[in-house]
């Protein structure tokens, strides 16, 4: 990782933040979520576009990592990509490198972060139809191999109510978590995605909501 870190990975640049003791929160919470239904991978998704998903996975796998949970980030999100942008990498290898070369399935392009206990898969060069990928019969076989490789595997899909991509990853995940931006998130939009994961049967762990004001006595809600 650059001796730069993105301002957005605020559990590395201020762990002592009030915001980074949420993060450890949510952790301990999704340990709880996890007793009766293990939870080794988790689809990271929102009902609209900006509205903190990325962000949240990135500084929520920084905080598995720290409590020596062996974690890996998969960026999946093949239309607009940040996690290499987060953590400061090249993406010219990644997650769809896993569907076009058998070289990247035996060794998959896991990348250091400078955190132990943490890799990131970037998303790799974009598909001309990320539907089409995602929703391959190679999908579940990818995510297995990425779930042999660490305790815990994140994955940052795009907005519900944006495209489909991420209602069609949900089924084969373990559980969903929903990012919720305060202020920004409508709340119809909010109990469409939510329909959205029923009707596929996911397993809707909680919600995080996102962009409270610092001094609010609530900053992270976990339900």
């Amino acid at each position: 990782m650059s001796s730069n870190p993105s301002i957005n990975l605020i559990t590395l640049t201020d762990p002592h933040s009030p915001v980074s003791e949420a993060y450890r929160t949510l952790c301990t919470n999704l340990t709880f979520a996890g007793l009766d239904r293990p939870l080794k991978t988790l689809l990271i998704t929102s009902a609209g576009a900006e509205e903190g998903k990325s962000t949240n996975v990135a500084n929520l796998a920084v905080t598995l990592a720290e409590r020596d949970i062996r974690t890996i980030v998969v960026d999946c999100d093949l239309r607009h990509p940040v996690q290499h942008e987060i953590f400061d990498l090249p993406n010219e290898q990644g997650f769809t490198s896993l569907f076009l070369d058998e070289k990247a399935q035996a060794n998959p392009p896991l990348q250091e972060v400078g955190v132990d206990n943490l890799w990131v898969l970037p998303s790799g060069p974009l598909p001309p139809i990320p539907s089409q990928l995602l929703g391959s019969r190679r999908m579940p076989e990818i995510i297995a191999l990425l779930s042999e490789r660490a305790d815990m595997v994140l994955f940052d899909a795009p907005p519900l109510m944006v495209v489909s991509d991420a209602a069609m990853l949900a089924p084969h995940m373990d559980g969903v978590l929903l990012v919720v931006s305060a202020g920004r998130t409508k709340r119809e939009h909010l109990r469409q995605a939510q329909q959205r994961l029923a009707r596929v049967h996911a397993y809707l762990v909680g919600a995080v909501l996102n962009n409270v004001p610092l001094d609010a006595r609530i900053r992270h809600y976990y339900g």
